[in-house]
């Protein structure tokens, strides 16, 4: 299992509302992450905006290639990217993924 950390910018005048709705993700959703390989993941989110993702995963690469095949992504994808900073793109197409420098198991 490997560890990704990612991040994003959620516009400031939006955070509160994405915390919302972070509150209330749709059960199909949260159905497709788990099937496709997302495992303990969570979000951390900065008064900034700035969003830290965490994920455990066999295959980063795979369970987002995956999910992007889920109708249901297609439709949270499309809820959530005015949210984001860069909102042009879906945010699942504009993670930043981190290099993990340390871990102690």
């Amino acid at each position: 299992m490997r560890r990704i950390c990612f991040v994003l910018q959620v516009k400031k005048n939006r955070i509160e509302e994405y915390k919302l709705r972070h509150q209330q993700v749709w059960p199909e959703m949260l159905d497709a992450l788990r099937s496709t390989g997302w495992h303990n993941y969570s979000l951390f989110l900065r008064n900034d905006g700035m969003l830290i993702g965490y994920v455990e995963t066999p295959d980063f690469a795979q369970a987002v290639e995956a999910m992007s095949k889920c109708e249901v992504n297609a439709r949270w994808q499309r809820e959530m990217r005015d949210f984001f900073e860069n909102g042009e793109r879906d945010p699942d197409r504009q993670l930043e993924v981190l290099q993990q420098v340390f871990f102690l198991p």
